[in-house]
């Protein structure tokens, strides 16, 4: 997927950037669920095979609880491999350990092969198509696996986050609670400012050193001034060492596109020690990225030198890569293709930048030329506002036992909750976290925000697992 830097129609990414901490016990077993391909009609009555992952190996059964995954948008087993958090927990809660597949994501594909044929055959790749597959799902695992009184609590990370607090909304009744992590599910309509987003990446690169952030903005008039020639669209070519040489300004536009995703990719990155899961990065990657920006008004050559000095940390930190290529982005095992489709139907999301605020090329929010692009891409138009209605928007003070956990140097908390709105609405604010740190495995470097941000997130889990015991018992269960 592209970040919203790049084409409209691409809105966002939802990397699960994460560290290469793989978690201490990751033994699962892949099973295989017939999930309706359409929950809320009955003209279509065929199923599909939904994929899960199970953990058994710290489940106090009868009556542990389940910690459940609400999968995102990509191969479910990269999830469990980079959710730490949960297998760290396992023991501590008894808990059996659960990670969902999304449908149209990694196998879990309603059509096979021809899932992605045509607007008919992705008509039901919704996010409430895949609450319901979850819900479904923790009701058949209940009554399978003799956990009728085991509570069940969501946990889910960026999408999957968004994902974990919708579901509680919609699904009180399934389960006791949900953690989510990096969720923005205020990223939708007027409910926070469009350019929000590009102004906390700024911000990240703004405190790695002295003068990276304006290195960054002065990049972009530098490029255009190259690009008015031949002569300085090969010289760009070579000097990034291109695997495709550039051979127009669009083909220029679609470099500039590429480096800002790299930038916000970098700021959704940015943890404590080194990471390799998508690309081999160092601790602190916008710091090294920013040893190579230190100076703002070099000549035009002299800055773009420097900024492809700086891509070598996040694209060639190992030596390996021997040419930049402009269509590679950090997207792992995710589905770009999926989320397009979903980002041109009901996860509309409004980013702009003004070049003033943010180190990135002014870009309006234009929902008419995001939508004509979309009908150009899908054959279909976006519901502008259909997240907002199905969940809530900002009045969701009807909920309860939501944590929303966003850490100050993720872009992504632009759309956060960061304020809780209730004794059980509660936001964790995390101030050296980039994107869903809390998520991730135990280490030695983690800040003290994210230490204390688990501990606060376990006292939550617990309490209500005790209250859902209490009701129990008060129900001569």
């Amino acid at each position: 997927m592209a970040s919203p830097a790049g084409s409209w129609w691409l809105v966002l990414i939802w990397t699960y950037l994460g560290v290469s901490l793989v978690c201490s016990d990751p033994t699962y077993e892949t099973r295989y669920f017939d999930q309706k391909i359409d929950h809320f009609g009955f003209a279509e009555d065929a199923t599909f095979k939904q994929r899960y992952l199970v953990s058994e190996t710290h489940w106090k059964k009868p009556g542990g609880p389940i910690l459940f995954y609400t999968g995102n948008e990509g191969d479910i087993t990269l999830f469990s491999n980079n959710t730490g958090f949960m297998w760290d927990k396992a023991k501590e809660f008894g808990a059996m350990l659960v990670f969902a597949e999304h449908r149209y994501y990694g196998e879990s594909m309603p059509y096979g092969n021809l899932s992605f044929n045509d607007p008919i055959h992705l008509n039901y790749l919704t996010s409430e198509q895949a609450l319901a597959d979850f819900a479904v799902l923790i009701r058949f695992i209940k009554e399978s696996a003799d956990a009728e009184h085991s509570p069940v609590i969501a946990i889910g990370g960026s999408y999957g986050g968004m994902l974990a607090a919708w579901m509680r909304i919609k699904y009180p009744h399934v389960i006791v609670g949900a953690l989510a992590a990096s969720a923005p599910i205020w990223q939708f309509e007027d409910l926070v400012p469009c350019n929000l987003f590009y102004q906390i990446v700024t911000n990240d690169f703004k405190k790695s050193g002295s003068g990276c952030a304006e290195s960054v903005s002065k990049s972009w008039a530098a490029i255009n001034r190259m690009a008015e020639t031949d002569d300085g669209i090969r010289w760009m070519s070579s000097t990034f060492h291109m695997c495709s040489p550039l051979k127009c300004k669009e083909d220029v536009a679609m470099m500039k596109s590429w480096l800002s995703d790299i930038w916000i990719n970098l700021a959704m990155v940015d943890y404590p020690y080194p990471a390799s899961f998508l690309e081999p990065l160092p601790a602190w990657p916008i710091k090294e990225v920013c040893k190579h920006l230190k100076n703002p008004n070099l000549d035009d050559k002299g800055l773009l030198q420097n900024v492809f000095q700086a891509l070598n940390v996040y694209f060639n930190y190992t030596g390996g890569t021997p040419c930049l290529n402009t269509s590679q982005t950090a997207v792992g095992s995710l589905s770009d293709l999926g989320w397009n489709y979903q980002a041109c139907t009901e996860m509309v999301m409004p980013f702009c930048s003004d070049g003033v605020n943010d180190m990135f090329e002014p870009q309006k929010w234009d929902f008419k030329t995001y939508s004509d692009e979309c009908y150009k891409q899908w054959g279909v138009r976006p519901r502008e506002k259909w997240i907002t209605t199905m969940y809530g928007g900002k009045n969701i003070s009807s909920a309860s036992n939501i944590l929303f956990s966003n850490g100050d140097l993720d872009p992504w908390s632009a759309g956060g909750v960061k304020q809780s709105l209730s004794d059980s609405l509660v936001a964790i604010l995390i101030p050296d976290g980039a994107h869903h740190l809390d998520l991730r495995s135990n280490s030695d470097f983690d800040p003290k925000s994210v230490i204390e941000a688990r501990a606060l997130e376990v006292a939550y889990m617990k309490k209500w697992i005790e209250e859902y015991r209490q009701q129990l018992n008060i129900q001569d269960f």
